[in-house]
C-alpha cells in the first residue's frame, strides 16, 4: 500500500511541543505477519505521547525519526498481513498501537492483532479509542484488589477526573470497592456521577492531605497525579496497602527498591502497563453493556492535531482528548 499516500503529524527531533509537530504526506503503510491497517476514525492523546516527544524515554523512544505519534486507535480494517484470523476488511476494530512504532495521528495506521478488539456497533469510533491505553492501566492498576480478601476494599483515586482517574473508578465500584476519589472543585459532581463514594478537591487542605471523610484506610490507592509525596499517603494506608504509581518516575523506582529490601508491607509500586488482548476485550464488553463509558474532553480535527496536543500538554482535561481524522 506504500503507492498510496495519506495525511500524517510527525515530529522530527525531541522537544518543541505542538509547535514542533508536522502535518505531512506521508506512504500508507503494509501489513506484515500478524498485523492489520486501519482507516482511523478517532485516535486518542495519551500524556506519555508528548512525554515520549520530551524525551523522558531517550534513547528507547521514539525508535526513529521523523515519528508519528498515537497509541490509541478506532477504525475500520482495510487491509490484514499473513496469519490474522480473528479480522478482516471491514472490521470495525479498535486498538493500542506498540509504542515503539506510533502512527495513531494520521489517516491509516498498522496495529498487531493481539492488541486488537472488535468494536461493537453500541460504541462509537470517538468512545472506543479512548480506551486501550489509559484503561488498560486502570484495569491492570486495579488487579492489586484481589490481594484484598474477606471484606470490601477501601480504594483512592487521585486525578479521578483524567483519562485513567475516570475508568479507574468505574471500574473499581465493578469490583465493589469503596472508592475515595480527588478531582478539582468542577469535576466533583462528575466524579461522583461515575461511582465515587467520596470526592475530594484537591485544592482544599482536606482534599492535599488525601484522607477518607469516612476515616477508611486505603488498599490501593490508583496514583493518576503527579508531585504529591509518599510522606502524605504513608499514614493514609492500611497494613498492607499499595499506592499504585502509574507515571513512574527515577524516584518511585528506587522507593520501591527500598521498600523490597526492609520488607515493607506498605509499598510504593511503579506500574508499567503489560497491555494484553484478552484484557482489552473484557473493557470492551463492559462498554457494550454500559457499564463503562469513556468521558470525552474535547474533540479535534487531524488538521488541528496540535491542539490537542498542546491541550494534553496544558494538563486538567476531563476525561479523554480525541482527534478524528
Amino acid at each position: 500500500m506504500a503507492d498510496y499516500f495519506m495525511h500524517a503529524v510527525q515530529y522530527d527531533a525531541y522537544g518543541g511541543g505542538a509547535a514542533a509537530l508536522k502535518h505531512r504526506e506521508v506512504g500508507v503503510p503494509s501489513p506484515k505477519k500478524n498485523e492489520l491497517v486501519v482507516t482511523v476514525e478517532a485516535a486518542s492523546i495519551n500524556p506519555f505521547d508528548w512525554k515520549v516527544q520530551k524525551g523522558m524515554l531517550r534513547p528507547l523512544l521514539p525508535s526513529k525519526f521523523p515519528f508519528i505519534p498515537g497509541t490509541d486507535v478506532a477504525g475500520e480494517v482495510v487491509a490484514v498481513g499473513v496469519g490474522v484470523n480473528k479480522f478482516k476488511a471491514g472490521d470495525k476494530v479498535l486498538a493500542m498501537i506498540n509504542p515503539f512504532n506510533g502512527g495513531g495521528l494520521a489517516e491509516f495506521s498498522i496495529v498487531k492483532d493481539s492488541i486488537t478488539a472488535h468494536r461493537p456497533p453500541e460504541i462509537s469510533a470517538s468512545e472506543a479509542a479512548g480506551l486501550p491505553v489509559a484503561g488498560l492501566t486502570a484495569h491492570q492498576a486495579l488487579t492489586h484488589l484481589d490481594e484484598v480478601s474477606g471484606r470490601q476494599p477501601n480504594i483512592l483515586v487521585t486525578a479521578a477526573s483524567g483519562g485513567v482517574g475516570h475508568y479507574a473508578v468505574q471500574l473499581a465500584k465493578l469490583r465493589n470497592a469503596h472508592v475515595t476519589a480527588t478531582c478539582g472543585a468542577r469535576n466533583i459532581k462528575l466524579v461522583k456521577g461515575l461511582g465515587a463514594d467520596e470526592v475530594l478537591d484537591y485544592t482544599t487542605p482536606e482534599g492535599a492531605s488525601l484522607s477518607s471523610p469516612s476515616q477508611r484506610k486505603y488498599d490501593i490507592v490508583v496514583h493518576c497525579a503527579t508531585g504529591i509525596p509518599w510522606s502524605r499517603f504513608e499514614p493514609n494506608l492500611s497494613p498492607s496497602g499499595k499506592v499504585i504509581d502509574i507515571t513512574p518516575g527515577f524516584g518511585t523506582l528506587l522507593s520501591y527498591g527500598l521498600q523490597m529490601v526492609s520488607f515493607s508491607k506498605k509499598k510504593l509500586v511503579p506500574l508499567l502497563l503489560n497491555p494484553k488482548g484478552k484484557d482489552l476485550e473484557y473493557l470492551v464488553k463492559l462498554m457494550k453493556e454500559g457499564k463503562l463509558k469513556t468521558v470525552i474532553d474535547s474533540k479535534y480535527p487531524l488538521s488541528e492535531a496540535e491542539k490537542a496536543w498542546a491541550k494534553s500538554i496544558e494538563g486538567h482535561a476531563t476525561g479523554k482528548i480525541i482527534v478524528e481524522p
